[in-house]
């Protein structure tokens, strides 16, 4: 064969024409320069439970701040006339004519048969309830004197939405009050928490070695010992001459204590993978120091998925202070959360004949399911190439 034969090339020998380029569509352009935080909010407006479990959260928590208002009653507010009453019902029109929001008077009988309180209607007492009006004084967060509330009893009448117990205390606005404790608690603890679960975590996963050993070993001695009765143990050793800030504080902390593991565990997985990139050796190479690397170049790189376990694990510390204080050994009047509200419903014969005592249960039931299909919303959401 003659090695000099020409052989035929497809290099075009014409001038470069920019814009005889195929340019992207504005969609796909718009798809592939976006960053990866709105990656995950397109992902997660496309799982629609998810969406709205999350407004459901913002819209809780939103009411913390402004449980005073959003009472119709103060905390403390005892209507000894009207012990164990039951819910009153919200009409709307009275004998065919439209009245707006109101509730029917209430009578007061001792059933000596069966030794219960009966409050029975007066169908012919109509009384409206006033909106954006003037009622019970309270502290605002305990700082400010105030007295506005959205929502307020009749003139010279009652509103219990969700009954009262046995003092005569309004159950709706205890639970009102009690989501600005039940909610923080979770919120303060994962806080706690996700700082020792990055720190401990990411020494573990970037230095390896016997640092990952020790780490290892001693998450596997927390996580051998029975959550409950471990809760349990250390809520017992809160000194009972302990404010209610330091007993609040005290409980968050204890939670937080005992569920930073799996959180370091994820993180320990992680920087073990990402430390052998090529960008990490990179900044080693330039002289960056650990901290900077764990920081600044590995942890935002799974950033997502410990925002999506940070929201799985918020409602076991809910649950957990429920529990303590459900059983005594947690918050204490006169602090008041959801699980203290449950522990005056302890009695099963006063829950029979009384079982509006039980609807402190229902948004504790309702702010777990909502943080879990948020959480497993955000979670298929943090990895938006999926």
């Amino acid at each position: 064969m003659n090695r000099q034969q020409h052989i035929e090339h497809f290099v075009s020998s014409e001038p470069f024409d920019p814009a005889s380029i195929e340019k992207l569509t504005p969609e796909q352009e718009k798809y592939y320069l976006a960053s990866q935080w709105k990656l995950m909010w397109w992902k997660l407006k496309r799982h629609r439970l998810a969406l709205i479990c999350g407004i459901i959260l913002v819209l809780n928590y939103a009411s913390v701040m402004f449980s005073e208002m959003i009472a119709p009653y103060n905390l403390h507010t005892r209507n000894t006339e009207y012990i164990y009453s039951p819910p009153q019902s919200v009409h709307l029109f009275h004998e065919g004519v439209f009245i707006g929001p109101f509730v029917y008077g209430r009578d007061y009988k001792l059933d000596m048969e069966l030794l219960r309180r009966n409050y029975p209607e007066r169908k012919d007492d109509v009384q409206p309830l006033r909106f954006f009006c003037e009622g019970d004084s309270y502290k605002f967060w305990g700082l400010l004197e105030g007295n506005f509330h959205l929502i307020c009893p009749p003139e010279n009448g009652t509103f219990f939405l969700l009954g009262t117990d046995r003092l005569g205390r309004d159950v709706f606005s205890r639970i009102t009050y009690g989501a600005r404790i039940s909610l923080t608690i979770g919120l303060v603890g994962i806080a706690i928490s996700f700082l020792f679960g990055i720190i401990i975590g990411g020494l573990a996963g970037y230095y390896g070695g016997w640092v990952d050993v020790t780490v290892q070993r001693f998450i596997e001695i927390i996580r051998s010992f029975p959550e409950l009765p471990l809760w349990m143990a250390l809520s017992a050793v809160l000194p009972v001459n302990w404010s209610p800030i330091l007993i609040f504080f005290g409980i968050t902390v204890i939670l937080a204590m005992l569920d930073w593991t799996g959180l370091a565990r994820a993180v320990r997985s992680k920087l073990l993978a990402l430390r052998e990139e090529d960008y990490c050796l990179a900044a080693e190479l330039m002289g960056a120091k650990p901290s900077r690397i764990i920081g600044r170049h590995l942890l935002p790189g799974f950033m997502s998925h410990l925002i999506a376990s940070a929201t799985l694990s918020i409602p076991a510390m809910i649950l957990g202070e429920t529990a303590l204080s459900f059983l005594g050994l947690g918050l204490r009047p006169p602090v008041t959360s959801w699980g203290v509200l449950l522990n005056e419903a302890q009695n099963i014969n006063v829950v029979a004949l009384y079982p509006w005592l039980m609807y402190p249960v229902v948004p504790v039931v309702l702010i777990i399911l909502a943080f879990n299909f948020f959480g497993d919303g955000l979670r298929d959401a943090a990895d938006p190439y999926k």
